[in-house]
């Protein structure tokens, strides 16, 4: 017990230091990004785990791809074995939503196989967006080249609840960046890269690379794995002279949180976004009915009604 306490005054007070920085964001529902969806509660990229964003007052993060008869669909991996626990293992590309994808079950895999979740289906990108709500923002990853861009912009055209107020977009595909910003102008773009290169070496992506990198993508932001080593106040702050926004992935500690927005973080992607808000209001924040109560997402829940006193 003495040890746990212990613990628990070292990692209060790391936080609280890290608090002390006047410029620094906190963890909110404005600046934690639900990875995946709620997926530590939720099979990831289903719609069960971005309404649950949704309910807990959330944006959330999401993966497309491009089915061979046109449709824009949510999946992460670019098979689709695993999280449909070995059932199909075509690529992504390779197969139609008519025929394979509306057909998959999503919900059953790995700790979900006896939940409640069983013969979820992959979610389309038309179901994603009509979860669009003023105030959160919705994360779209594209996980191909350009040619996905055009059916993007057509679902986009089709409905009104997604504006570029509530969703933006993201790619590793610098190509991809730069189609997304060409044909989609008015909607935010972040360049995604790793915090160090991919080769042997392993050696840092310095500030100059990743501002380079984002221009060449004709990007609004960087959005960055979290490598404390790598991505200091002074890396940020060189990011962020350039004109660009600076995010981070994925995170799913409170004191890890805590040091990425101290050092500049403007959101922090995480499985566990309720879990670790949770935790920061349990340690020194305000009471979470005092939040409730400023946050006009607080009270929300995904049932097609709307709250006392207005709407979404």
């Amino acid at each position: 017990m003495r040890v746990q306490q212990h613990l628990s005054t070292a990692l209060a007070a790391a936080l609280l230091a890290f608090a002390g920085c006047a410029t620094a964001l906190r963890p909110s529902p404005e600046t934690l990004i639900a990875h995946r969806g709620e997926s530590k509660d939720a099979p990831e990229n289903t719609l069960p785990a971005y309404r649950l964003a949704v309910e807990r007052g959330f944006g959330f993060e999401c993966d497309l791809y491009l089915s061979t008869d046109g449709r824009v669909f949510t999946f992460h991996d670019r098979t689709l074995a695993r999280t449909t626990g070995g059932a199909n293992t075509n690529r992504c590309d390779e197969v139609s939503w008519a025929d394979t994808l509306s057909k998959l079950d999503v919900g059953s895999w790995g700790k979900w196989a006896e939940s409640s979740y069983k013969g979820t289906r992959p979610a389309l990108l038309e179901d994603v967006l009509a979860l669009a709500r003023d105030g959160r923002r919705i994360y779209l990853e594209v996980k191909t080249g350009p040619e996905i861009v055009p059916a993007i912009k057509a679902s986009l055209a089709a409905q009104s609840r997604a504006t570029p107020a509530n969703v933006l977009f993201i790619s590793f595909d610098r190509r991809t960046c730069a189609a997304l910003k060409g044909l989609l102008p008015d909607y935010e773009v972040y360049w995604l890269t790793t915090a160090r290169r991919r080769g042997a070496d392993k050696s840092p992506l310095t500030a100059e690379e990743a501002v380079a990198g984002a221009r060449e993508a004709r990007a609004d932001g960087v959005d960055m794995q979290f490598d404390p080593e790598v991505v200091t106040e002074t890396f940020v702050a060189e990011v962020r002279r350039a004109g660009l926004s600076f995010h981070v992935w994925t995170i799913d500690t409170l004191p890890e949180a805590m040091r990425a927005f101290a050092v500049g973080a403007q959101t922090v992607t995480t499985n566990c976004a309720k879990e670790l808000l949770d935790e920061y209001r349990a340690l020194y924040a305000p009471p979470a009915e005092e939040e409730a109560a400023r946050d006009p997402f607080a009270d929300r829940v995904f049932d097609g009604a709307l709250p006392a006193g207005g709407g979404w």
